[in-house]
């Protein structure tokens, strides 16, 4: 299935010939020193590929080119690339918000495609553009959420409260509109929503852009904690270099719709020191893999990541 979307301007990147490397394996193993979970895995993709048409005469644009991943229990998994790389995309299929065109995605066992309700029980997704109604209150959006989900209205409340107050919102400010929240409690406020209904895999799309120094920090420690007490699984991706060390098990960097590395972050680092001779920071494990650095990523940027 093809999608129609408006032409943006192409990017085209060369990467150096010490970076070109050969596609993962298909079944990644886990972090060296950890025992693989019993049972399917968190989310497990199998040559997944997404095509967008972007205009009658234009050629079809492959956002998405087999990609093949394993996310284990419990795990934070990392995705990093370049704007137009295909880290939303890969986040909205397996999210069930795109369709596959081609191979198969697996959420705890379940197929996204022929299992779409059980899998849309056991994930939340947060977007560095999450929508509102802006009228209304921090509450009052977690507890419209709450009933879509069938939450006690009681346990939803507590809840709601909790969660705020960790991410730093305290309960006086829950019942102003969020017309009148700045840009990073807006975020934080979506973070919450989202845990709200305690999802087994959290897919985090960008979720701290926009926040400033330590609401960064509260909501990345937060995202420790919610590993850490519930069992949760988490896909991330992010630009924040210094975040990504700090909270991923491991890191999949993606480069033209595929993936062209994934290890855990110091395996990474050590491979691009060893290889390139650069610093061992993941900066460069970024310009290695990608073919470009972090200011020309945020020039290039134009309207969403990757359509």
């Amino acid at each position: 299935m093809s999608t129609t979307l408006t032409p943006k301007q192409k990017i085209t990147v060369r990467r150096p010939r010490s970076a070109q490397v050969e596609a993962p394996a298909r079944m990644p193993q886990s972090v060296p020193g950890r025992v693989r979970p019993a049972g399917p895995p968190a989310l497990l993709l199998e040559h997944v590929g997404k095509t967008f048409v972007v205009g009658r005469k234009q050629k079809a644009v492959s956002a998405i080119s087999d990609v093949s991943m394993r996310v284990e229990r419990a795990e934070i998994y990392g995705v990093l690339g370049a704007n137009g790389s295909g880290k939303s995309t890969l986040i909205r299929l397996v999210s069930t918000l795109l369709t596959l065109d081609t191979g198969r995605a697996e959420i705890f066992g379940h197929d996204v495609e022929r299992d779409e309700m059980a899998v849309k029980r056991l994930i939340n997704r947060v977007s560095v553009d999450a929508a509102f109604f802006k009228k209304l209150s921090p509450y009052e959006n977690l507890a419209f959420a709450a009933r879509l989900y069938g939450l006690n209205p009681g346990e939803a409340r507590r809840e709601a409260v909790r969660i705020l107050a960790r991410l730093g919102i305290s309960e006086k400010r829950m019942g102003s509109p969020i017309e009148q929240m700045s840009r990073g409690m807006q975020q934080k406020v979506a973070i919450a929503r989202a845990l709200l209904t305690s999802p087994t895999l959290l897919l985090l799309d960008e979720p701290t852009t926009g926040l400033d120094p330590r609401s960064k920090l509260e909501v990345q420690a937060f995202v420790e904690d919610l590993r850490a007490t519930h069992d949760a699984t988490i896909l991330l991706t992010t630009h924040d270099m210094a975040e990504a060390d700090r909270l991923c098990d491991r890191i999949g960097i993606l480069d033209g719709g595929r993936l062209v590395a994934e290890d855990s972050p110091g395996g990474l680092k050590a491979r691009v020191a060893r290889e390139t001779g650069l610093a061992p920071t993941l900066d460069n494990v970024f310009m290695t893999y990608t073919g470009r650095s972090l200011d020309e990523d945020v020039e290039a940027e134009g309207p969403e990541d990757d359509e």
